[in-house]
């Protein structure tokens, strides 16, 4: 979900420079450095370990300041679910209603995303395959896209001027 959002990019852009060449980076102390929240640092610090600028260690539970030869777009290209998402987003496909969300796929079959506590679930055959175990569906990724502001999808039940009825095909 971390490559999904625009702020991530943005984030990640202001994280690296304020990376230290130190053992562990402390993601405190970024927080406070730049004025974003824990939880927007890690977000960044997941976008620049996909860009091979930052490692992570498991052993100590810690991200590590390192620069490998990683073109910047490859996560993106190497993620069909993000480019999945990013265009049900564009499409249009993304109809919010609360804590539930109606995704309509190009054939013209509807998902079901469902926001409780913080996690999405979905209707989908991926989701009831993976439970999310693998990462969001294309679906989850959208919707997640569209709450956070990103232009292209649709909110308050709308789709290109019509209502959507939500039901499932």
């Amino acid at each position: 979900e971390a490559l999904a959002g625009e702020e991530a990019a943005e984030d990640a852009e202001l994280i690296s420079v304020l990376l230290a060449w130190e053992p562990r980076v402390d993601i405190a102390d970024l927080a406070a450095s730049s004025g974003l929240t824990p939880e927007r640092v890690r977000a960044a610090l997941v976008r620049l370990g996909t860009s091979g600028r930052v490692g992570y260690d498991t052993a100590e539970a810690a991200y590590f300041h390192r620069e490998l030869p990683y073109d910047v777009g490859r996560a993106e290209r190497h993620n069909p679910r993000l480019r999945a998402a990013r265009a049900l987003v564009d499409a249009g496909a993304v109809a919010l209603d609360g804590a539930l969300a109606t995704v309509t796929a190009e054939d013209g079959h509807t998902h079901r995303v469902r926001g409780e506590h913080g996690a999405l679930s979905c209707s989908c055959l991926w989701w009831a395959k993976y439970r999310g175990g693998r990462g969001p569906c294309k679906h989850a990724l959208a919707v997640s896209m569209v709450r956070r502001g990103r232009t292209g999808g649709t909110q308050n039940g709308t789709r290109g001027g019509a209502a959507v009825d939500g039901g499932a095909r």
